[in-house]
């Protein structure tokens, strides 16, 4: 099993492509193309965090996202927030999320600490 690393785009191409072959053949994990399968997965995970990093997202805009994905209303949002003023105080970027906030929207809707704490 010769791999080598990913130095090029040239290089990316190519693992992409024997990825997607191995994957239509639907390798048992502990079989060599299941293995071989793994690791140029992880060589790929690998290139595309540091040719391609993504941002984290904006906390507001992850919590109006976590809002429109759950369909909750700025009525559900005040156990999270506070009174219905301060929801849409915070929505409208007029008032920074306190800990507490930051807090029960990770508890109680599973968005990431490390993107609500962003400024």
């Amino acid at each position: 099993m010769e791999i080598r690393p990913i130095r090029s785009e040239a290089d990316y191409q190519a693992v992409l492509k024997e990825i997607s072959a191995l994957v239509d053949l639907d390798p048992a994990l502990e079989s060599p193309e299941g293995e071989r399968l793994d690791v140029l997965a992880t060589l790929a995970e690998a290139y595309e965090a540091k040719h391609f990093p993504i941002d984290l997202p904006d906390p507001i805009e992850a919590i109006k996202f976590r809002m429109e994905q759950g369909g909750l209303t700025i009525a559900d949002m005040q156990a999270y927030l506070g009174n219905r003023n301060r929801v849409y105080e915070v929505l409208n970027r007029k008032r920074p999320l306190s800990l507490a906030m930051i807090r029960r929207l990770h508890d109680g809707l599973h968005i990431p600490a490390e993107v609500l704490i962003r400024s």
